[in-house]
């Protein structure tokens, strides 16, 4: 399994990484379109979601993180091919949780820091416990 778990690692670090920046796109998102002004008559709720997600998908902030979250996880789906799920799925999924809550602070959100290093230190060993 040469080299699988640093693969997973990345993976996890990079699903972390854009789940919070995808999180500060929706947010840039939805400040837009709370902005926007709305229209006097209704229109069909079909075509105000189609309207709203290609406005979520034309926020660079969104969609950037977003097309290298797929990336990973085509990155993810080819690692299966060759670990086994109960090694690859915790692995991936801690360090995932673990990255998202780092990369949430480097941005900014308002955390307990002190749990989230914590919490973080918990994983990490966990990650350690299961590969070794």
């Amino acid at each position: 399994m040469g080299g699988e778990v640093e693969k997973m690692v990345a993976v996890g670090l990079v699903w972390g990484a854009t789940n919070a920046l995808m999180r500060k796109g929706a947010i840039i998102w939805d400040q837009k379109l709370k902005s926007t002004p709305r229209p006097s008559a209704p229109r069909h709720p079909l075509i105000s979601t189609v309207k709203n997600w290609l406005n979520l998908l034309l926020t660079w902030q969104y969609s950037l993180p977003f097309v290298v979250n797929l990336s990973a996880s085509a990155t993810f789906f080819a690692i299966l091919s060759d670990t086994p799920i109960s090694l690859a799925v915790p692995v991936t999924n801690a360090t995932t949780f673990a990255a998202t809550a780092v990369f949430g602070m480097l941005l900014g959100e308002e955390i307990h820091v002190g749990l989230a290093l914590f919490g973080t230190f918990l994983i990490i060993l966990g990650v350690y416990l299961c590969v070794m």
